[in-house]
């Protein structure tokens, strides 16, 4: 996969999702909700999800982890899909033509 594959896929989940995005909650998530609402008192729940996912989003980055997925399912990082560029592309290392060893050192 490539860097358009992942630009690709993220507009596609981007526009899947819709203003509202209904989640069913589990017992424990429930609990740590409750609990975060009590403490932090948000004007909203929402705004709770919302710092939540910036948190994961955040940690993600800063771990590596983001990265390694990037790498592994479409061979690029973060930082180039940020750019739009691949390393190789920056650098321009996929510009110049393959050495031929058997003439490399001839004059």
């Amino acid at each position: 996969m490539s860097l358009e594959d992942l630009t690709a896929e993220i507009e596609q989940s981007y526009a899947a999702f819709d203003d509202e995005l209904s989640v069913p909650l589990d017992r424990q998530t429930r609990n740590e909700l409750a609990m975060l609402e009590t403490v932090l008192e948000p004007d909203e729940t929402d705004e709770l999800v919302r710092r939540a996912i910036h948190m994961l989003f955040q940690t993600t980055v800063e771990t590596g982890t983001l990265d390694f997925h990037l790498r592994s399912g479409f061979d690029v990082t973060y930082d180039e899909y940020l750019s739009g560029m691949t390393f190789d592309e920056m650098t321009g290392a996929n510009q110049y033509p393959t050495m031929d060893d058997e003439r490399r050192y001839q004059f």
